[in-house]
């Protein structure tokens, strides 16, 4: 058996990019498996200068690692579909000040697919926002569903990611 690729009580903080919402959610691995710590969403302005709201979306970002001091952080790669160019160009400046966040502190960055992230949660590679919501409130023992949806999705990346530590681990 390789070495352990996490401590106990590795934390990942896993990041659902957006420019209004940006949700979080912070897991820790014990005993095997991701436990839910914290989770919630960044919100900033609607509307202005976008290079302003990226600003906005930096502080809020490298204020976050602060506070939570993660080892790892997890992003959901970018997606692009052909009907929403627009939205696909505007997810990637908020992925690119989110990953500049994450690296000026020195924390590693993972990337995932969000059809591999909502496969490993669901088991559908296509769940939609509703069942994500209802399948990580099973799997964390909340009471109500995450909401709004980007932070069921966070928690999502950060799960994913935990998840595949624990397994490498054991190879």
């Amino acid at each position: 058996m390789r070495g352990l690729r996490y401590s106990v009580g590795m934390l990942i903080l896993g990041i659902d990019p957006g420019l209004h919402l940006t949700g979080y959610g912070l897991v820790t691995l014990s005993r095997g498996r991701p436990n839910l710590q914290e989770a919630g969403v960044l919100r900033m302005k609607t509307k202005g200068d976008l290079a302003v709201r990226l600003v906005e979306l930096d502080k809020a970002v490298a204020e976050l690692i602060a506070e939570t001091k993660p080892d790892r952080v997890a992003v959901e790669q970018l997606f692009a579909h052909y009907k929403h160019p627009r939205t696909a160009i505007l997810m990637g400046h908020a992925r690119g000040v989110i990953l500049l966040a994450a690296a000026r502190t020195g924390v590693a960055v993972t990337s995932l697919p969000s059809t591999a992230v909502k496969r490993a949660i669901t088991g559908n590679g296509h769940a939609g926002k509703a069942q994500m919501q209802r399948t990580i409130a099973s799997i964390c023992k909340l009471k109500t569903v995450p909401e709004p949806p980007d932070v069921a999705d966070a928690i999502a990346i950060a799960w994913t990611l935990g998840m595949q530590l624990v397994k490498e681990s054991f190879r």
